[in-house]
């Protein structure tokens, strides 16, 4: 039957199931399909750390949710609209965020008493009234399925997990998305296993089919493309934008890139991405713990490779008396945090904000490292070159910290022309450098480039420039072991000044101050630029007079950072932790800032920047 278009401007869809249920998968192809649509899109993921968590509970539910639009957007939304719940307990966990009127899709097959009464519902809230506030559609997905696959020869089981499929087919439906896509993927990814193959296809297809001839949806509904600037586009991660930024790192810096790497949530897709690209000179380490990837990787570094390190909080942990070497040594070095709920374990597969103090002083002595945390999940590829670059320049290790919504989250990223990418090419010592008092030439590997400070770096083997490493202080310039207490305070002030002198190296903190009249500043760093910055229009379309910055550079700060934060009366400062990045900039610019401070494993929303500003602005 032909069914009306209706013409949206932005849609956010959860998908919501069990871990074992394909929500991951099914929301990613739906994500797929929308880039290729054209839309702009954001998406965060959210699963429990448990790889097959308990079935049917609250503990076990996994979702995806998709903000797509045609317009630009910067946040996965605060509240789906439409919400695929495939059993009760995915309702009960998601049905807090649906607002009234929105559309709610049930598995009404897993309704079942048990499964009902296994999250805690006395009866089923599909026939007691309780959800006459939503739009329901109560679908046998489970049964539909089955019944579409029967005569293939697949088990019950297997037909029962197609289910995902099924749903994926409807949404795709509903919201007129191309299908090409989806079915490429799944001839690729089971082509090995044609029975499967042709049970996913028919589930998806039955899906698709079954919108088009139920009366449950009367319409159809679209999202025109996103006017973009011209170029090519793809639908991009943070940790696959971040893995790429390093190998461009590398292709312009025309040096090999070894990561020395232990797998650990969210950091490990960096490990499994680079592993891929062995001709682009990439080489990577699967250690037996963090202490060996990262003691591998400073081994790659004074080889004359850039040395690379990914982890997460609790393996900046392990490595904190390694990098501290790496400061000592004055070699470089990119340590990859994707920072997640802490401490400990704590909330492996949840983001936060709160390795920032650890980044910053987590080290024994006085260990200056620069300190970078890329926005977005696309801005992570420029993140990833800014860091390697400063980390050559300077010779010195280099934290870029992201955090887990960058990590799993994607949007569309414009691919940079080679051409524009920064030249990070270097001059390693070839030759001797200095004439001691006899007239004889020396070559003294602390020996400083009067402009950036940094050391010359001597690959090992270069006839005549042998020198001395290890942990132990160094003589300045000559690098031989020193114990005299001028020499060490004058080399940890060396260090320190060479970090300091950066500032003079990075852009000015940028304002988004439209009339120049604003009072009050929201600052933010990491991922929280696109829920403040959404927060910040928000405002501005009440006739709020607000202004908007966001911090690249955590340490150093840009240097008129402390001129920008005098310039307002109050500066909010949005944080996943308890307040580190205000800390850090009290203690240095002496200027009060107004923390807004949550850690409950999720991102924040616009909205509750927006109610916090609201009582800002009221309270005087």
């Amino acid at each position: 039957m032909t069914k009306e278009i209706v013409q949206l401007d932005r849609v956010i869809i959860r998908f919501a199931g069990d871990s074992g249920d394909g929500m991951q998968l099914t929301g990613d192809r739906f994500t797929s399909s929308t880039a290729a649509f054209g839309n702009d899109l954001s998406t965060l993921p959210d699963f429990p750390a448990e790889i097959r968590a308990p079935a049917g509970t609250v503990l076990g539910v996994s979702s995806f949710q998709l903000h797509f639009a045609d317009h630009q957007i910067t946040t996965p939304g605060d509240a789906p609209n439409v919400l695929v719940a495939m059993n009760p307990a995915a309702m009960k966990v998601n049905l807090k965020d649906l607002p009234r009127g929105a559309d709610l899709i049930v598995d009404s097959d897993e309704f079942t008493k048990r499964n009902l009464t296994r999250v805690g519902y006395e009866v089923n809230p599909l026939d007691d009234g309780s959800l006459n506030s939503y739009k329901v559609h109560a679908i046998q997905l489970t049964s539909l399925t089955v019944e579409a696959l029967k005569g293939m020869d697949v088990s019950k089981k297997e037909a029962e997990r197609a289910k995902n499929m099924f749903a994926l087919g409807l949404l795709s439906w509903l919201y007129h998305r191309p299908t090409d896509g989806t079915v490429t993927f799944l001839k690729e990814k089971f082509g090995r296993k044609p029975e499967i193959l042709k049970a996913n296809l028919a589930a998806f297809e039955a899906g698709w089919s079954y919108g088009e001839t139920t009366e449950d949806f009367s319409v159809q509904y679209e999202v025109a493309p996103a006017e973009m600037k011209t170029g090519t586009y793809r639908n991009i991660s943070g940790n696959i934008a971040l893995s790429y930024g390093l190998i461009a790192a590398g292709q312009q810096a025309q040096l090999p890139l070894y990561l020395g790497s232990y797998p650990i949530t969210p950091a490990s897709d960096i490990l499994h991405e680079l592993s891929k690209h062995k001709r682009f000179g990439v080489r990577t380490f699967q250690a037996e713990d963090e202490i060996a990837g990262v003691s591998a990787a400073i081994g790659a570094s004074y080889g004359g490779a850039i040395g690379l390190t990914t982890t997460s909080g609790p393996g900046v942990a392990l490595k904190s008396e390694a990098i501290g070497l790496a400061v000592a040594l004055e070699l470089p070095l990119v340590v990859v945090n994707v920072q997640r709920g802490g401490p400990s374990t704590g909330l492996p597969t949840k983001t936060e904000q709160s390795d920032l103090l650890q980044a910053m002083f987590g080290r024994n002595g006085e260990a200056p490292v620069p300190i970078i945390a890329p926005n977005s999940p696309a801005d992570c590829f420029d993140a990833a070159i800014e860091a390697v670059r400063i980390a050559l320049k300077y010779r010195t290790p280099v934290f870029l910290l992201s955090d887990g919504s960058l990590a799993n989250g994607s949007e569309p990223w414009k691919i940079p022309p080679v051409a524009d990418l920064p030249d990070l090419r270097v001059e390693f010592a070839t030759k001797l450098n200095h004439v001691a008092a006899d007239g004889t030439e020396e070559y003294w590997p602390y020996l400083r480039d009067p402009e950036t400070l940094a050391r010359p770096w001597a690959i090992p083997g270069t006839p005549g420039l042998e020198h001395r490493i290890g942990g132990i202080e160094k003589a300045d310039g000559p690098g031989h072991i020193s114990y005299d207490s001028d020499n060490h305070d004058r080399m940890v002030r060396l260090r320190q000044a060479k970090i300091d002198g950066i500032a003079k190296d990075i852009p000015p903190l940028a304002v988004d101050d439209p009339d120049g009249d604003a009072r009050i500043l929201v600052l933010g760093w990491g991922s929280t630029y696109g829920p403040t910055g959404a927060a910040v229009q928000r405002m501005r379309r009440t006739g709020a007079k607000i202004a908007h910055a966001h911090l690249r550079y955590l340490n150093p700060f840009p240097a008129n950072t402390g001129e920008v934060l005098k310039r307002y009366d109050k500066v909010v400062l949005p944080e996943m932790n308890l307040g580190q990045l205000s800390m850090l900039l009290r203690a240095k610019f002496l200027v009060d800032i107004i923390g807004f401070n949550q850690v409950r494993g999720l991102p924040f929303k616009a909205t509750e920047i927006v109610e916090f500003l609201e009582d800002v602005m009221k309270n005087g």
